[in-house]
C-alpha cells in the first residue's frame, strides 16, 4: 500500500492557477491527488503552519561539471546542493568534457542523474564542440532528452551561423539560450569596466560586450520569428534592449542572476576571486536597472549560473582566475529579499523560479494543480541562517556570499514525491 503524503496548514502559493490560499496538499504515487474527507491509514503528515508550499522551484542554468570535471561538481554533488536550495529541477550547461553536442553525452548525464536528487535536463550544444564553426545535430539531442541548445561560456560568433541554430532549433521545438558577449570587447577583462577596475588596476569589460551581442540575438529572433533566450542578463542596457524587443513581440525570453541584483562591482574591491565572474558584476545602477526589470516583467526567471570551481582556479590572481561562483544554496534566501524589499511580491517570485522556467523550458512542474508531477518546494521565509564553507553541499565553495547572514530557506524538498531534502524541526 503506497504512502500518502500530507502538507497540512501551510500556505499554497501557485502561480499557474492564481491561488495563494491558507490549506494542505496530498501527495500519492509521484503526484499531486485531491484531498479526503479522512485520512488514509498510510500516511506521512507534515505541520507547515507558517511555511509556504509552492511548487519545486526550477533552475534552468547550472554547470554540473560531469562529465569530465568531477572534482569541480558531479551531478550527484550539484542536485543535492539543488535539492537543499529548494529546487527539485535544473538544466544543465553542455560545456563539459566531452561538450555535450551529441545524444552519446546527453545520455550519460540522463543516466549519471537516475536517483539524483533533482530531476536533470541536459542543454546540448548550438555548435560542435561549442567551436561556433558547425551545428551540432539536433534532432539527435533532442531524442536523447535535450531541452535547448546553447554554447553558454562562449558566444556563438557567426551571425549566419546562429540564425541557422535559431531556425534548426525552432524545428525540433528546442529553445535557443544565448550567452551574449562580444569577445572582441570583453577579451582579457576581468571585471566592468569602470572607476572601479581603474582603481584597482584591472582590465575592464564594457557594458556594450553585452549589450552589442543581445541587441544581434533579438534583430536575427525578429528576423526569423523563432524563440531567443537571453542568459545572465547583467545590464541596464540589455535589460532595456530586451523590454523594447518585448514590446515589439520579439519571440525572447531572459533571466538574471542574485548576483546582480544584489551585488555590485565594490565586491571585487579587495581583488575578491569569489565575485569574479562573467558577466562581470556591474554598477549601481545595473543592479537597480535589473530588479526593476524583474518587477515590470522584462525578467521571465531567475537563474543562478551555479558555476563551482576548486581553489586551483579560484586562488589565483584576480586576472588569472576562473569566472563563476555557485548559487543553488543562496539564491532562494537572496531572492527572497526581492519580496522584503517590495520590488516584486511573493507570486511573481514563485513564477520567476518555478512557473516560467518549466514554461520556457517546456517541462513538467511548475504547478500545484491536482494530477500534477509531486515537485513540491516547502519554504520557511524566517528561518534564519549563516551561509558556511562548512555547510555548503556542492563541491564548490567559490561564493562572494560566504559567511553572510540570510533568512529564508527551503525546509523540505520533495521531488515526485520522494524527499530528497528535510530540515524540518
Amino acid at each position: 500500500m503506497t504512502i500518502v503524503t500530507i502538507l497540512q496548514n501551510g500556505r499554497l502559493i501557485d502561480p499557474a492557477g492564481g491561488v495563494d490560499v491558507a490549506g494542505d496538499l496530498w501527495l500519492q504515487d509521484g503526484v499531486i491527488v485531491p484531498a479526503r474527507e479522512h485520512l488514509p491509514e498510510n500516511n506521512l503528515v507534515f505541520d507547515l503552519q507558517g511555511k509556504w508550499i509552492v511548487p519545486g522551484l526550477i533552475d534552468m542554468h547550472v554547470h554540473l561539471r560531469d562529465p569530465g570535471e568531477e572534482y569541480k561538481e558531479t551531478v550527484a554533488t550539484g542536485t543535492r546542493a539543488a535539492a537543499a536550495g529548494g529546487f527539485t529541477a535544473v538544466a544543465c550547461m553542455p560545456n563539459t568534457h566531452p561538450v555535450n553536442d551529441n545524444a552519446a553525452v546527453t545520455r550519460f548525464i540522463l543516466e549519471k542523474a537516475r536517483g539524483a536528487s533533482a530531476r536533470v535536463y541536459p542543454v546540448g550544444a548550438i555548435s560542435k564542440g561549442s567551436s561556433g564553426e558547425g551545428l551540432a545535430e539536433y534532432g539527435e539531442l533532442k531524442e536523447a532528452g535535450a531541452v535547448a541548445v546553447t554554447d553558454d561560456g562562449l558566444p556563438v560568433f557567426d551571425s549566419q551561423l546562429m540564425r541557422r541554430a535559431m531556425e534548426y532549433a525552432g524545428s525540433h521545438e528546442l529553445l535557443v539560450i544565448s550567452h551574449s558577449e562580444e569577445i572582441a570587447l570583453s577579451r582579457s577583462g576581468s571585471m566592468n569596466e569602470g572607476v572601479v577596475s581603474t582603481r584597482l588596476g584591472l582590465r575592464g569589460i564594457p557594458v556594450a560586450a553585452e549589450s552589442i551581442m543581445v541587441y544581434r540575438e533579438l534583430a536575427l529572433a525578429e528576423l526569423t520569428g523563432q524563440r531567443v533566450h537571453i542568459a545572465h542578463v547583467s545590464t541596464a542596457a540589455a535589460t532595456d534592449l530586451i523590454r523594447q524587443a518585448k514590446a515589439r513581440g520579439v519571440q525572447v525570453t531572459a533571466e538574471t542572476t542574485p548576483h546582480y541584483f544584489t551585488l555590485t562591482e565594490e565586491a571585487v574591491a579587495e581583488y575578491d576571486t569569489n565575485a569574479k565572474m562573467n558577466p562581470p558584476l556591474r554598477t549601481e545602477a545595473d543592479r537597480q536597472a535589473i530588479r526593476e526589470g524583474l518587477r515590470d516583467g522584462t525578467f521571465d526567471a531567475i537563474a543562478t549560473d551555479h558555476a563551482p570551481h576548486s581553489v586551483l582556479e579560484k586562488e589565483l590572481e584576480f586576472d588569472q582566475a576562473a569566472n563563476g561562483i555557485i548559487g543553488l544554496e543562496t539564491s532562494l534566501p537572496l531572492s527572497l529579499n526581492l519580496v522584503r524589499d517590495g520590488v516584486i511580491d511573493v507570486m511573481r517570485l514563485v513564477e520567476l523560479m518555478s512557473t516560467a522556467p518549466a514554461r520556457i523550458l517546456k517541462v513538467q512542474g511548475g504547478t500545484l494543480a491536482v494530477g500534477s508531477v509531486a515537485d513540491i518546494t516547502v519554504i520557511d521565509p524566517d528561518r534564519e541562517f549563516t551561509f558556511t564553507r562548512e555547510s555548503i553541499l556542492s563541491k564548490g565553495k567559490n561564493s562572494p556570499f560566504l559567511d553572510w547572514k540570510l533568512r529564508g530557506k527551503a525546509v523540505l524538498t520533495i521531488m515526485g514525491g520522494r524527499i530528497t531534502h528535510n530540515e524540518m524541526e
